[in-house]
């Protein structure tokens, strides 16, 4: 028997409370069920959780039930919800989206937790908690970000682990030559000169353009007390698995700047160049890119699609895109892994 409206409201006003006190319950309501990704005409009790957690952790008075007086239920990871969530405050244990940074930099955004070795780290991008190369391990971090207020140490939570260096363009600079290559090659055309050929030699460098290329821009920061970290991110919640960024998935970010926003995937192996200011400019390869969702200060946000599942870490965008790190390479470059719960 298909329910109407009128109906379906009776029941979760019946039932709302009951609900409410489930664990992790946040919110209920009525609205259309959604299967295998697509919103159905049926209506439901929508249960809205911070998290979704597997039935065996759960007890039987804990679980939502599949239906209520023959409506259905879905459950739907919404995150917590937060009364004008500010990302460029102070928190403390401070989540996933809010305003992050070396100490000397301006401000970026703290991704999410990730854990090595059974150890905790903040994840970021290199150019938001290693100053773009220019820091070194053991440096502070703080949050809120220098931009945002944060000072040290007052707002110092972390410090520097890790970092994987980004190569720029002509860093290597002058001729690219080599002294022992000057050294050969000034032998042989001496050898040449002798014998009266008029050919000369000269040593170069061969630059690989894969030297030059990079996959990612990334670091992680060890929290100085575990508690000031919570594994959550603002506005989305707690990340649910890992998944590949694919070709028009949706998309969604908690960032320092923009805050929430969602957009899709509108390019895959994407090569790109990006600027890092100061006649700067790196070119990354194996990236995804979707429209614009982010804005400057949005940098190191963690990419989930809508399903909580973390596809890249966000590092660069134009004013019509949005440039993300597939998180596959993130994690491998780093030895990280998410937290499972």
């Amino acid at each position: 028997m298909t329910l109407d409206l009128a109906a379906a409201r009776q029941i979760i006003k019946e039932y709302r409370r009951e609900l409410h006190n489930k664990p992790h319950v946040v919110a209920t309501g009525i609205g259309y069920k959604v299967v295998n990704g697509k919103k159905t005409g049926e209506l439901a009790v929508i249960c809205s959780v911070d998290t979704k957690v597997s039935k065996k952790f759960l007890t039987q008075n804990d679980l939502i039930p599949q239906s209520i007086n023959g409506l259905p239920t879905d459950v739907v990871p919404s995150g917590i919800f937060y009364a004008q969530f500010d990302h460029t405050a102070r928190y403390r244990p401070a989540p996933g989206g809010v305003s992050i940074g070396h100490i000397n930099i301006t401000a970026g955004t703290l991704g999410c937790l990730v854990q090595r070795d059974g150890e905790v780290y903040i994840l970021s991008n290199n150019h938001v908690l290693a100053n773009s190369n220019q820091a070194e391990i053991g440096d502070p971090i703080l949050q809120p970000g220098p931009y945002d207020g944060g000072s040290h140490p007052q707002d110092h939570i972390a410090n520097l682990s890790e970092f994987v260096p980004i190569h720029f363009e002509g860093e290597n600079g002058g001729d690219s030559t080599c002294s022992i290559g000057n050294a050969v090659s000034s032998l042989l055309n001496g050898m040449a000169a002798l014998i009266g050929s008029k050919t000369r030699l000269k040593a170069v460098r061969q630059q690989e353009s894969q030297a030059t290329e990079n996959l990612v821009d990334c670091a992680i920061a060890k929290p100085l007390n575990p508690g000031d970290v919570v594994n959550e991110i603002a506005e989305i919640g707690t990340i649910q698995g890992v998944a590949e960024g694919e070709l028009g998935m949706k998309v969604q970010k908690s960032g320092r700047t923009t805050g929430w926003t969602t957009g899709q995937i509108e390019q895959v192996d994407v090569t790109v160049s990006v600027s890092y200011g100061e006649n700067k400019t790196a070119v990354f390869v194996d990236q995804l890119m979707t429209g614009n969702m982010s804005a400057g200060g949005d940098s190191g946000s963690a990419v989930l699609n809508m399903n909580s599942e973390i596809v890249g870490l966000l590092f660069a965008g134009s004013s019509s895109s949005t440039v993300i790190n597939r998180i596959q390479n993130v994690f491998a470059a780093l030895n990280v892994d998410i937290i499972h719960i």
